[in-house]
């Protein structure tokens, strides 16, 4: 059944993962308190200026969404948890590194935030300039 709510999500994982889904979900809002989350693509999404993370619960792994890109220390230290395109695979039969999963929404948060401020500043350039001109 497709999940309509994150907590359906969790509710619908098996049993040893809802733990794991429920601690990365308290380390994300930690990070970013005024993110929302709904489902998207079928998976938690939580949102702030933009997408910040989705969260998979695989047979045998947490997917984490999208790749970390753009903070060189960060990218080095996420490489060994590297899947396909740079998405983050955190294996179940090891340690969750939830620390980590907080400072790369607080990247995410970092980079959405600049993004839409730089937007919004176009935005008002544009506005005032088609003024000037009237």
């Amino acid at each position: 059944m497709k999940p309509a709510t994150v907590d359906d999500y969790i509710a619908q994982s098996p049993e040893e993962v809802r733990p794991i889904l429920e601690k990365i979900r308290a380390t994300i809002r930690r990070a970013a308190p005024k993110a929302t989350e709904r489902i998207s693509y079928r998976m938690p999404a939580f949102f702030q200026d933009g997408v910040l993370v989705y969260i998979g619960a695989f047979k045998n792994h947490i997917g984490l969404y999208p790749p970390v890109c753009g903070d060189e220390a960060l990218e080095a230290e996420v490489a060994p948890y590297e899947g396909e395109k740079g998405n983050l695979r955190f294996p179940l039969d090891r340690p969750i590194p939830y620390g980590l999963i907080g400072r790369i929404v607080k990247s995410h948060v970092r980079e959405n935030a600049a993004r839409a401020a730089a937007k919004a500043s176009t935005a008002r350039s544009r506005r005032s300039g088609t003024r000037s001109r009237g």
